[in-house]
This record gives C-alpha cells, sequence and structure tokens, in this order.
C-alpha cells in the first residue's frame, strides 16, 4: 500500500506525466504515477480527477473523448503551452525549496 501525495504536488505530478508520455487518460496518469513511484504513492482518484478539473480551468491542460485501448469512451488529457510554461516555473520553484529543506536536515546538533 502506497503513501498518499502531498497536497499540490499531484498537479505537477499530472503535468509531468502528460509531457513525458503526451495524451492519457486519468486512469493512465494514475497508473503511470504510482509507477514512477514504484508503488510508493498511492493516486486517489477522489484526488485525482478534481486536479484534473482544475487544471483544465486553469487552461494547463486540455481534454476530449476518445476510446481506450479497452474500448470504452475515456476523456483524454493533453498538457498545454500554459501547462509547459507553468511546469516549468513549479520544476525551478520546487528545488529550491527541496534544497532549503534538505539544508535543515543537515544541521547537526550542538554538542
Amino acid at each position: 500500500m502506497g503513501k498518499e501525495i502531498w497536497q499540490g504536488t499531484l498537479a505537477l505530478m499530472v503535468l509531468q506525466t502528460l509531457k513525458v508520455m503526451g495524451s492519457l487518460h486519468g486512469y493512465g496518469i494514475a497508473r503511470r504515477i504510482e509507477q514512477i513511484s514504484n508503488e510508493q504513492l498511492l493516486v486517489q482518484y477522489g484526488t485525482l480527477y478534481p486536479t484534473l478539473i482544475k487544471l483544465e480551468q486553469e487552461g494547463l491542460i486540455h481534454s476530449e473523448w476518445g476510446v481506450s485501448d479497452n474500448n470504452r469512451r475515456a476523456k483524454f488529457y493533453t498538457i498545454t503551452e500554459a501547462g509547459i510554461r507553468k511546469l516549468q516555473k513549479s520544476m525551478k520553484d520546487w528545488e529550491l525549496t527541496t534544497e532549503v529543506v534538505a539544508s535543515f536536515f543537515r544541521l547537526k546538533e550542538k554538542e
């Protein structure tokens, strides 16, 4: 059983997944995120779909109906140019944030 994804990071994972993989439906996005994390992250569909709706409302992804591999109707999502720009900025912010937090973890106790 995997861990839940931190709030705010799911959107970035979705954008990066769509940038790398191209158009995917919700189930495909969820499975890919779980695979990349070696099943350490658990994607809850009750969290994924509101995230997809929010990203689409913000113009960061686009959706259209299509047919999945198992011949079912599914909504496929694609990252937009605005989504790529947002992802690039967010990646820089995330790298800076993690470096700052890591510097605190490297602190030694005063002897």
